[in-house]
């Protein structure tokens, strides 16, 4: 298998610092060729954390984006910060950026305020989002439809984990769904008919690695190569060859997020 896009996955974590670079260099092996590393770090202050991993690898391409966990740490700074970063060649999106109500790291009403500024500073710049939500799913919604709908450039809903009702709002939101292990898993069947019924252009595939392992890898530790199981078994959820997931994927991350 060769030309696999990982859309999502978190390189810069502590979890790869034993092995990063044969981490990376099993992906290659993998038949990944393009990574897209995001940019949330451990919050503000620092937002390069992908982007020092872009510029050492041809491959390997970088977001900026304040994650909701971090929402409380940003501050008067942050958005002319992420401004600034946006310029550089290999940032190709902004995230991830969004809601997440089940750990509440950051008080909502904060969440919210640095969702919806980073989605003005995602309009202005041009560049595509990535979306985490997580038990949000209302206000996420309530936000993206204010503040996004009409936004040319479209975004990624990462590790997609709604039903068919969620995807068709993110579908109509102009959204590409993303893909990650837990569409390997045997008890996800409400995002198993979604991962059959969304439309071949609009789908990606991600790892979120270090975290969500695919079957037959859970309970391990996630990484790049990896996402070949998820595209196997989205193959085999849609009846479709595998080479068709990957082309596709393929085709559709780089009309979203234009390389070079």
């Amino acid at each position: 298998m060769t030309g696999l896009i990982d859309s999502h996955c978190h390189l810069d974590s502590e979890q790869f610092d034993s092995d990063r670079e044969a981490a990376i260099e099993r992906a290659f092996g993998a038949g990944v060729e393009t990574m897209l590393a995001i940019g949330s770090g451990d919050g503000p202050p620092d937002y390069e954390a992908a982007i020092r991993l872009a510029d050492r690898y041809p491959a390997i391409y970088a977001t900026v984006g304040v994650h909701p966990h971090d929402a409380g740490k940003a501050d008067d700074r942050t958005i002319t910060s992420l401004e600034a970063l946006l310029k550089h060649p290999k940032v190709l999106a902004i995230g991830e950026i969004g809601l997440d109500y089940h750990y509440d790291f950051s008080p909502r009403e904060v969440q919210r305020a640095v969702f919806q500024s980073q989605l003005d500073l995602a309009r202005n710049s041009g560049k595509p989002i990535a979306i985490h939500t997580r038990e949000a799913w209302d206000d996420t919604f309530a936000i993206l439809e204010r503040h996004w709908a009409g936004a040319p450039q479209g975004g990624i809903m990462h590790c997609f984990s709604g039903g068919p009702e969620e995807a068709r709002r993110c579908l109509a939101l102009g959204f590409h769904l993303s893909f990650a292990g837990v569409v390997t898993f045997p008890k996800a069947t409400a995002l198993h008919q979604v991962a059959r019924e969304a439309p071949l252009d609009r789908i990606l595939i991600e790892t979120d690695a270090p975290y969500l392992a695919p079957v037959p890898m859970r309970g391990k530790r996630n990484e790049p190569a990896f996402v070949a199981h998820t595209a196997r078994r989205l193959a085999e959820l849609r009846g479709e060859p595998v080479e068709t997931i990957v082309n596709a994927t393929a085709m559709n991350f780089r009309k979203l997020c234009p390389i070079g």
